[in-house]
């Protein structure tokens, strides 16, 4: 990476990091949310459902309006929304005497916020870098998200010693200065400035996915899914360490920190070999990630021993690591500049979805068992790495450059 590219990517890279902080860090004090406020376990799930949704729904409105006027035009303004909905919440909870509602609509706000920063961080990545180092970059981008799920349970137990609201007003502290750095430091690549008009912007989208959109939709599935099974399994075991282990707080943190640190190392590494290794790779990458993961599915749903399941939970973080650096790569390189904002948010959205529905889905498994659930999961997953192997395409999907110089 060039010497001069070196500040604006670590401040691309603090984007996804300070967006994963929007849940994961506030799962740990979720018990003292409920208590301080004297709300049902239902109502405490609504402070990540009302973050998840309005996020969801933001990304590809974000991703079109990015194509349009530039990522940072909209990325720096999303990261300032982002910090000022935290501030709400947080204030909220400071000054009132019912803050639940308050709070929930600062969630919201932080939401609509967070639709417009880690997958404009990717497509300004993808954007900046055209060569085989994009690969790598984006990788160091997946590392960046993964170090985020690991700090941010942690981060959150801890600062729930000092007092639970505490981690609403860290949201404002980091990503209102890194919106300042986004705008006055980063430079974005000149576009296009024909400014297509909608009908002609949607008719080359229609094109994308009429040319593309069968790998396209394979790649959105096998990130979709190993994020929602990561995310499932982190819930589940965060519920089993306390029941049936009787540990609890800044320890589960420490223990959940485990898969998402060797995913986030994997990710890192992956992103830098896949680099330097043909177009081929990439698709490899993705099927043996799943493969992985399927196996690591399949080994939590028939052993019951905690150490066995924490290998298994380290198999699930390779996996994941190994997955999703290759298919951002995919993704990022199957648009052209103008089109790869609303591109990369669609697959941010099915992202952001998977992880939505992956706690609720796997706290089923009191309901339907743990080996059903897991047996599941193996089976879905077993079925992505089919369609990844059948229908991932590297020459439909990647440029010529790209493919000419592997």
């Amino acid at each position: 990476m060039k010497s001069n590219l070196k500040l604006p990517f670590a401040i691309l890279a603090a984007v996804p990091f300070i967006m994963v902080l929007g849940n994961s860090m506030l799962i740990p004090i979720l018990p003292a949310m409920k208590k301080a406020m004297d709300i049902s376990l239902f109502q405490a799930g609504l402070i990540i459902t009302a973050f998840s949704i309005p996020a969801g729904l933001t990304i590809p409105l974000a991703g079109f309006a990015s194509d349009r006027l530039g990522r940072k035009v909209i990325m720096a303004p999303a990261l300032i929304i982002y910090g000022l909905g935290g501030l709400i919440a947080g204030t909220a909870a400071l000054l009132l005497q019912q803050p639940y509602p308050v709070l929930l609509g600062g969630r919201i706000v932080q939401g609509i916020g967070a639709g417009g920063t880690y997958q404009l961080a990717m497509a300004l990545t993808g954007d900046i870098f055209q060569s085989k180092e994009r690969t790598k970059a984006l990788g160091l981008l997946e590392a960046a998200n993964g170090f985020g799920k690991v700090v941010s349970p942690i981060a959150g137990a801890a600062l729930g010693l000092i007092i639970w609201f505490a981690p609403f007003f860290v949201y404002g502290v980091l990503a209102i200065p890194i919106a300042l750095a986004v705008w006055f430091i980063v430079k974005e690549p000149e576009q296009s400035k024909q400014k297509q008009s909608c009908k002609e912007y949607w008719n080359q989208m229609q094109k994308i996915f009429k040319d593309k959109g069968v790998p396209l939709v394979a790649s959105f599935l096998a990130g979709m899914v190993v994020l929602f099974v990561l995310f499932g399994v982190l819930s589940w075991l965060s519920d089993i360490l306390e029941q049936q282990y009787g540990i609890q707080g800044f320890y589960t943190g420490l223990l959940i920190a485990i898969p998402v640190g060797t995913m986030a190392i994997t990710s890192y590494l992956s992103g830098s070999y896949l680099q330097k290794l043909q177009a081929k790779y990439l698709k490899l990458s993705i099927i043996l990630g799943l493969v992985l993961v399927t196996a690591s599915m399949a080994v939590v749903s028939l052993f019951g021993n905690i150490y066995v399941l924490f290998i298994a939970l380290v198999l699930l973080g390779i996996g994941t690591g190994a997955v999703l650096p290759a298919v951002n790569t995919l993704i990022t390189s199957a648009a052209a500049e103008e089109e790869r904002g609303l591109v990369t948010c669609i697959y941010g959205s099915t992202r952001f979805f998977g992880v939505a529905i992956g706690s609720p889905v796997f706290g089923m498994v009191t309901e339907v068992g743990k080996t059903a659930m897991f047996l599941g999961a193996t089976a879905l997953v077993a079925a992505i790495a089919l369609i990844a192997f059948f229908y991932i395409q590297e020459e439909k999907m990647l440029p010529p450059k790209l493919l000419q110089q592997n």
